[in-house]
């Protein structure tokens, strides 16, 4: 008698099979092919079964691999390629996955059909939504994330003050490739509109990223440093919420004290970023050089490792002075470390809401000084100056907010 792991195993592998299957069935339909819903099912279950003789892997996998070779060269004038018969072999694989691991062969059955089902979309977006100095660009940061940045040690370096390199590193990699996220997400959605939404997201990941990546952009294009000064201003929309949602998820009980200062500083980030748009707008892009600037990337990498040294050197000199003055200093490298440690620390009963909003306003009017000299190296004085209203604007609105409250 099978074990219940091997009979959810079992049915984990034919399901998977069904599902890629049904989208191969489809297929057949509409260009023709040999394997469909039942092949697909029974290959799923062959590796299942083998999984529980091992002498037959490997024999099963040669009888499935021979099999979808067949199929291939049975229609030699027909112009096809070998996705079918590489999805059946690798059904086969599913299928002896799923005995031994059921959710990691379903998740693999369920990407598979995924990937099948999307063969016009990305057919499309290879052929046509990338230009070839874009795709040249994402094999470029592909190859120096996968080969360049392992490379680098990941352990602490004492020439830098202790501070590891592969982190830098790391944020180098992220501004080239908001560099080049923003250049074709301006290209297919406008360059407005597009600008405006890739600032947004990109600031979950790192507004100070995105905000150096777009100065790099307006020091090289200084008739459009205005409207790229937009999307930097909306980066900073995405600080704050990210701040509220830290908050919420560790220090929920604080809602009450730290929402309505942290949204409005949001909303008035929003409303200054979109306040420009009367007057300069981006042209239509059409770069044809690479969106890559590493120079201006690695500028970004020296500027916040300088930071993080003076850091590291002044809690070795002068130890923990207190909360606020430990907050204000971490948050010369990073906003979002000294929030969650704060939010920590009220969930632990050890500070009131107040402080914690202290705190937040602390540690996001702090970062603002790094991202403003951010902007002006990396964009200089007019790109800075306008991202650095949004980001004073918005800080004074939050505070006035806050300040307010505690009036009453």
């Amino acid at each position: 008698m099978f074990e219940p792991q091997a009979l959810i195993g079992l049915g984990v592998a034919v399901g998977g099979g069904l599902l890629i299957g049904l989208e191969r069935e489809r297929r057949k339909e509409e260009r023709g092919g040999d394997a469909g819903l039942r092949s697909f099912a029974v290959a799923g279950l062959t590796g299942a079964l083998a999984q529980h003789r091992p002498e037959l892997l490997a024999v099963g996998a040669l009888f499935i691999a021979v099999l979808a070779a067949l199929a291939y060269w049975r229609n030699p004038g027909r112009d096809r390629g070998m996705t079918t018969e590489l999805a059946l072999f690798a059904t086969f694989l599913i299928g002896v996955q799923a005995v031994s691991q059921p959710a990691l062969g379903a998740a693999c059955a369920a990407g598979l059909a995924l990937l099948l089902a999307a063969r016009e979309r990305l057919h499309r977006f290879a052929t046509l939504g990338l230009s070839e100095q874009e795709l040249h660009d994402g094999l470029l940061l592909a190859a120096l994330t996968l080969i360049a940045l392992p490379l680098i040690p990941a352990g602490p370096l004492p020439w830098l003050g202790g501070i590891s390199a592969r982190p830098l590193a790391a944020l180098v990699l992220l501004i080239m490739a908001l560099q080049a996220a923003g250049q074709v997400a301006m290209r297919r959605m406008g360059a407005d509109a597009g600008l405006l939404i890739s600032a947004l997201f990109s600031g979950f990941v790192s507004s100070t990223a995105t905000i150096a990546s777009l100065g790099s952009r307006a020091r090289a294009d200084a008739g459009h440093a205005g409207a790229l000064a937009r999307g930097g201003a909306m980066s900073t929309v995405a600080t704050w919420l990210q701040a509220l949602v830290m908050v919420t998820a560790l220090a929920p009980a604080a809602l009450p004290t730290v929402a309505l200062p942290v949204l409005l500083g949001a909303a008035s980030a929003a409303a200054l970023a979109l306040l420009g748009r009367n007057g300069q707008h981006l042209s239509a892009v059409q770069e044809k050089g690479s969106a890559l600037r590493p120079r201006e990337a690695l500028l970004v990498a020296v500027f916040l490792a300088g930071v993080a040294w003076a850091v590291t050197q002044a809690r070795a000199a002068f130890g923990a002075s207190g909360l606020l003055a430990g907050v204000g200093i971490s948050a010369l490298a990073d906003a979002h470390a000294p929030v969650a440690s704060l939010a920590a620390l009220h969930a632990a009963g050890q500070i009131q809401a107040p402080l914690l909003l202290q705190g937040v306003l602390l540690a996001i009017g702090t970062n603002s000084l790094t991202r403003m000299v951010v902007a002006w190296v990396a964009g200089g004085w007019v790109y800075a100056r306008r991202v650095a209203a949004a980001l004073v604007g918005s800080w004074v609105v939050a505070v006035g907010v806050a300040w307010g409250l505690s009036r009453f």
